[in-house]
């Protein structure tokens, strides 16, 4: 549905290379890091609208069921582009993203203990 939803957009008019799909994905990863480093908690959601083109997002807080033209904003949102932007991948590219989870998955299961000894 993601791909499908890219396609009728017009983001596949124009093919794209597979860096930028990936830069495109490490972007999201950036903008949830910068939310973070602002001060916003993991869990944080807030919505904007634009009330005028030329004018600055309006941003509230909100509990329920935003309306849908309210542009849901946070590290949930850009988790959330993220995943979007790799079923976007995995549809352009015909990749059975669910088997290669579960392969990796399985495979991480054999790993030592924080394997690597990577600090970060």
């Amino acid at each position: 549905m993601a791909h499908q939803n890219a396609v009728s957009k017009g983001w596949w008019d124009e093919d794209r290379s597979f860096g930028e799909i990936i830069a495109l994905i490490h972007s999201e990863a950036s903008e949830a890091l910068e939310d973070y480093r602002t001060g916003h908690s993991p869990s944080e959601t807030w919505y904007e609208v634009k009330v005028a083109q030329d004018e600055e997002p309006f941003q509230m807080k909100h509990e329920g069921t935003p309306d849908p033209t309210w542009k849901p904003c946070g590290i949930p949102s850009e988790l959330a582009d993220i995943v979007i932007r790799v079923f976007d991948a995995c549809g352009r590219y015909g990749i059975d993203l669910e088997k290669a989870i579960t392969e990796k998955m399985a495979y991480n299961a054999t790993r030592p203990q924080r394997h690597g000894g990577k600090v970060i």
